[in-house]
């Protein structure tokens, strides 16, 4: 009994959009009596005539137009088949610990991490949230594969000899006022001079957030050692905090981002280090930070 195969539905659909066995038969790299053979077994297993062949060319007949459509819908089903069985074969697998400094752990690394989890649900992704100076230690001794870091003006000069950087984002910081604050979109530096603010405090030797670095002399009126709390001690009205602009997405309710106009401070930027000879694993990772970086920059 004839039955109907891939090529000989990939010959006949090929037949139908070219209008012609010659036309086909050069698109597909067959010879014109290999199409002729493909359409007359499809044919038979329709039971009935695919095309009508005149000298202008061949048109579907009602059984070709019935075939013709299934076999796009059977082909198109197969492609995508054999994209994802593709996808599988090449999917990263195993375990992969990133390490980020709060911030960047509030909105930009959890994106990353879905980002190439979505692609590789073999990968198995732990975030690690430490202060910088832990991340690069945790990294220096093999319990980290990425380390995303902040560099630039008021910040230590880390030692990264060795390590692969690849800079991810070169952004700002933003000023998070009260709903109800005075301020406008964007202040000038001038302008925060009599505010009160709220302040990180963590361990010694431990970068903190205070106030904007080049105020001078600022009013540190409480500091709190975890985000939730400095953003909520603003929210209540008690004083005005520091934040990089990565993490902006995820303010919460209560609280607004204010832009600082400061011909004085020259911006830090987010860095994501690894390893001299990082693992495939973290080169992806690395690409879905610079990725849902720039995405954070066009929201």
């Amino acid at each position: 009994m004839a039955e109907f195969t891939l090529t000989g539905l990939r010959v006949v659909q090929q037949v139908a959009a070219a209008g012609s066995f010659t036309r086909a038969a050069e698109l597909l790299g067959y010879t014109q009596s290999a199409i002729s053979r493909q359409v007359a077994a499809m044919e038979t297993a329709a039971g009935a005539p695919i095309f009508d062949r005149s000298r202008r060319g061949v048109a579907l007949t009602p059984a070709g137009q019935v075939l013709v459509r299934h076999a796009t819908e059977i082909l198109a089903d197969l492609a995508a088949t054999e994209l994802e069985l593709a996808g599988l074969r090449d999917r990263l697998a195993g375990r992969l610990t990133i390490g980020a400094y709060p911030t960047a752990a509030m909105a930009l690394v959890p994106r990353a991490m879905a980002q190439v989890i979505s692609g590789h649900p073999g990968l198995a992704i732990v975030l690690a949230e430490a202060s910088t100076p832990a991340l690069l230690r945790r990294l220096r001794a093999g319990r980290l594969d990425v380390a995303v870091i902040g560099v630039g003006h008021g910040l230590p000069d880390y030692d990264l000899s060795e390590l692969r950087q690849t800079t991810v984002r070169k952004g700002d910081l933003l000023v998070i006022v009260p709903d109800a604050h005075r301020f406008a979109e964007r202040v000038t530096v001038a302008d925060l001079a009599q505010e009160r603010w709220i302040a990180g405090d963590g361990a010694t030797g431990e970068p903190q957030f205070g106030a904007w670095p080049t105020l001078a002399d600022p009013h540190i009126a409480h500091t709190a050692r975890s985000w939730p709390t400095r953003l909520g001690l603003v929210a209540a009205g008690l004083g005005i905090t520091v934040m990089p602009s990565l993490a902006r997405p995820v303010l919460p309710a209560g609280v607004r981002a204010v832009a600082v106009t400061d011909d004085h401070w020259p911006g830090r930027a987010t860095v994501a280090v690894t390893r001299p000879r990082p693992s495939a694993q973290a080169q992806a990772i690395v690409a879905a930070l610079r990725d849902q970086a720039a995405a954070l920059d066009d929201a």
